[in-house]
């Protein structure tokens, strides 16, 4: 196969339909937009479904009711539609329903601004709906990456009949790179037991995510749990970098980890022994693995593109194996990598202690003004 120029939006989409997508439900927001474009010629050109919904509302419940009947089914959006949406996605989640999830995040809070971030980290890793659920998260940090996550995450989320969410910035949707895409596949439905594909000399099927009765609801929840435990034991997923020697960590995710990892390199060749781990399965979190390269190196630097969401992921799993220091950028702004040179540069210098908050540190540092 060969490898072809594509913008980052483009290439997952045309992913999905190579691995059998077989409706595709979306409502417009930058800076996923051209996810949306895409399809809409793509879809209908291959024989399959695609709809504009009204609202992100729509689109994730079309999402629900397509994903009943066993179809290969997807939506994408951005930080606020993803917000819109978290009450259909706590539905799916209940129903037990696998579905794949595009999210391509915006700086924030509010409508914020159409530039790459990481804030959507907790809303999507820690459930933004309602209940007791965890949805799976991937998180590349590249287009080829994102690309060879498309199939996996559609073939997770069948497996465990779980939301399955390819979480990239708006950097890596923008971008273009060289891209070796997904020979195409023909369109295989499963034969779901539990799917509502037409009730014909069989007794119907009924899908719902509401349990009146307490004692059923609990039965299911105790499910999902019981298959998140399985998730959590199979589907770890990260990389590591120059980390054999390193007395100094960096732990970063998607764009983040990417920049970092320019950062690490320079940093070798003054002579730091640095290196870096990047989380690609941010849900499953990849603690056990943070928590055994906690106890090897001297101190760890979490670097993101928000105010420290996936730090406290870290935290839980490092405690007080090593001392903690964050770095991140706010509101749309994408780090360079001379900034987290600098960061690392300053640990080699005078290592942080376990006292103290990494947090409160790094603000203080922010708003410090310059002399």
């Amino acid at each position: 196969m060969t490898r072809e120029l594509w913008k980052g939006n483009e290439a997952i989409a045309e992913a999905a339909v190579r691995v059998g997508l077989e409706g595709y439900f979306g409502y417009p927001i930058t800076p996923q937009n051209e996810i949306l474009e895409w399809l809409s010629q793509r879809m209908p050109e291959v024989g399959r479904a695609f709809v504009q919904a009204e609202s992100e509302l729509g689109a994730i419940n079309m999402v629900y009711g397509a994903a009943c009947t066993g179809a290969r089914v997807m939506t994408s959006s951005s930080s606020p539609g993803i917000s819109l949406m978290q009450e259909g996605i706590s539905y799916i989640a209940g129903t037990e329903l696998p579905v794949v999830l595009i999210d391509v995040m915006r700086g924030g809070p509010g409508l914020g601004n159409i530039a790459p971030s990481q804030g959507d980290y907790s809303q999507i890793c820690h459930g933004g709906g309602h209940g007791d659920y965890h949805p799976i998260v991937l998180a590349p940090a590249s287009i080829q990456e994102a690309v060879d996550l498309v199939p996996l995450a559609f073939d997770l989320a069948e497996k465990y009949l779980n939301i399955a969410v390819i979480l990239i910035d708006g950097s890596i949707g923008q971008m273009m790179e060289p891209v070796e895409l997904p020979e195409m596949r023909p369109v295989v439905r499963k034969d779901y037991p539990w799917a509502t594909n037409g009730a014909i000399g069989r007794k119907r099927r009924v899908l719902s995510s509401i349990y009146l009765e307490v004692s059923i609801e609990e039965e299911v929840n105790l499910r999902l749990l019981k298959r998140w435990e399985e998730i959590q034991k199979n589907e770890i997923r990260f990389k590591e970098y120059y980390l054999d020697d390193a007395e100094i960590a960096v732990i970063g995710f998607g764009t983040s980890g990417r920049v970092a990892l320019s950062a690490v390199r320079a940093a070798r060749s003054q002579g730091i022994k640095v290196g870096l781990f990047r989380p690609i399965s941010v849900s499953p979190f990849p603690a056990r693995q943070v928590a055994e390269l906690a106890g090897r190196v001297k101190s760890i630097l979490v670097v993101e593109m928000n105010a420290g969401q996936m730090l406290k992921d870290v935290q839980l799993a490092v405690g007080d194996r090593a001392p903690l220091e964050f770095y991140g950028r706010l509101g749309g702004v994408v780090p360079f990598p001379n900034e987290i040179l600098g960061e690392i540069q300053r640990i080699a210098k005078q290592p942080p202690s376990l006292d103290g908050n990494p947090t409160q540190r790094w603000l203080a540092r922010m708003t410090t003004p310059k002399k």
